[in-house]
């Protein structure tokens, strides 16, 4: 099959799917996609900007099976900005978040045009697939408490009409592989994700301050990317943790960050926004133990003593008692490596192409490229 596959914010967890799922799968894409920047305004314009590129290319003109996109497009608009020709194909958008369950600055009303905007965009796709049923959940809850605050017209109907054509379809990962750490070592805490408010950076060092209060040994890597705002916290970590530290910011070089996941026993996550975590299952895959907020998609993806309360103190109690495990066994559990993989590329590409055939030709009917 030919996929006009569109990313309008090309980048992150977004771009590792096409990446991903383009590698293994037997079908044929082009990509059509804008920077991960501004995703405010990727949402705005996108469907004007990406129509242009259809015309001026003239995509338009050929016999796409299928148009896969995310949920930063708003498809219902492209849709009424393109010739009929590429109005034809089967239609597939995939939620990596939604803006309903996102979390705001607590200084910013929520945008909940944005969340109209999710919505006519999976009443326009054939299929509609989510991440993680967390994903799913919160955008329908949440749209059908949004229509019913309306003065009139709230019929929840859309809503079930978008949770028919909804399936789950976790994101592949690539599988780092795990290696034996030293013995010997204290314990080596991890920090893999945005150096951003949503990933509750504040609480992960309010716990690291605690530990050192509480005169447990560790080491920490502080990984991921940083943007033009920085959170505060870090700068003041830096400061405080001194020596501790192994390594401190983005690594650029997919080598050199897969190796610093071996290095590490354990991956902390301290999220308020979480609808996968692709960094999470990548440090596992590397052999690190998880330590997960009892909530978002966690509980979704890993067993009970991956997870901890989500408040500071469970986090240090639970890194207090790993602390000491390493201390006296030499090394952690490594059973949660059976929980991710299960999302191994190997396995996930093949699945999203029999979901996307399925959608384009389903069961017991016909679908020829470009027919309506």
């Amino acid at each position: 099959m030919r996929v006009l596959a569109i990313s309008p914010y090309h980048g992150g967890s977004h771009q590792a799917l096409l990446d991903g799922w383009i590698a293994g799968s037997r079908h044929e894409f082009l990509v059509l996609s804008l920077p991960p920047y501004h995703f405010k305004w990727r949402m705005r314009h996108a469907a004007v900007t990406i129509s242009a590129q259809i015309r001026d290319r003239g995509l338009a003109e050929l016999p796409f099976d299928a148009v896969f996109c995310t949920s930063m497009l708003n498809l219902a608009e492209l849709r009424g900005l393109l010739p009929q020709a590429i109005r034809r194909p089967a239609t597939v958008v995939y939620f990596h978040e939604n803006q309903l369950a996102y979390p705001v600055r607590h200084d910013e009303p929520r945008d909940l045009h944005f969340a109209f905007t999710n919505l006519t965009t999976a009443l326009s796709a054939d299929a509609v697939w989510f991440n993680s049923a967390y994903n799913r959940d919160t955008l329908l809850d949440g749209l059908g408490a949004l229509l019913r605050r309306m003065p009139d017209y709230g019929s929840l109907e859309p809503v079930a009409q978008v949770a028919a054509r909804s399936r789950i379809m976790p994101p592949g990962v690539e599988l780092v592989g795990s290696a034996p750490r030293p013995s010997g070592q204290p314990l080596h805490v991890l920090w893999a994700a945005r150096w951003e408010y949503d990933k509750g950076p504040e609480a992960f060092f309010e716990a690291l301050r605690a530990l050192l209060r509480r005169g447990i040994p560790f080491r920490v890597s502080v990984l991921g990317a940083s943007y033009r705002e920085v959170p505060e916290c870090f700068r003041q970590a830096r400061e405080q943790l001194g020596r501790r530290i192994v390594r401190w910011g983005f690594l650029d070089d997919r080598n050199e960050y897969h190796a610093a996941l071996r290095e590490a026993d354990v991956v902390v996550s301290t999220a308020a926004h979480e609808f996968f975590g692709i960094a999470v299952a990548e440090a596992v895959s590397a052999g690190c133990f998880p330590v997960l907020p009892n909530r978002l998609a966690y509980p979704e993806f890993f067993d009970p003593d991956a997870l901890y309360d989500g408040t500071v103190i469970g986090l240090v109690d639970r890194l207090c008692d790993l602390a000491e495990l390493k201390r006296t066994t030499g090394r952690l559990p490594t059973h949660h490596l059976r929980a991710v993989d299960r999302f191994s590329w190997m396995r996930t590409a093949p699945a999203m192409d029999a979901a996307l055939e399925a959608v384009v030709a389903p069961p017991g009917q016909a679908r020829s490229p470009g027919t309506a």
